[in-house]
């Protein structure tokens, strides 16, 4: 679960809470609506953490040299990537 299902949770939630004035038996929609918007923030909370944690493991560069036997040319091919 990503950042676009936390926004859909917390719009869905914010929907239910503040714009519903329906009453369904047994189920009150505006502590349903709080809890949707809750679990969307914390669902939000948590993927900006990860999306933090994966971006500063950082980079890894690799170089190869490879030389060409007809014309003894020199290739060189550098490789940048995130971890």
């Amino acid at each position: 679960m990503r950042l676009g299902t936390s926004v859909v949770l917390i719009a869905l939630g914010a929907i239910l809470s503040f714009a519903v004035n329906d009453a369904v038996p047994g189920v009150d929609l505006t502590i349903v609506g709080y809890i949707l918007m809750g679990a969307g923030a914390l669902l939000l909370l948590l993927s900006l953490v990860q999306m933090g944690a994966n971006s500063s493991r950082g980079r890894v560069t690799e170089s190869r040299s490879v030389r060409d036997p007809g014309t003894g040319e020199s290739v060189t091919r550098n490789e940048t990537r995130d971890l």
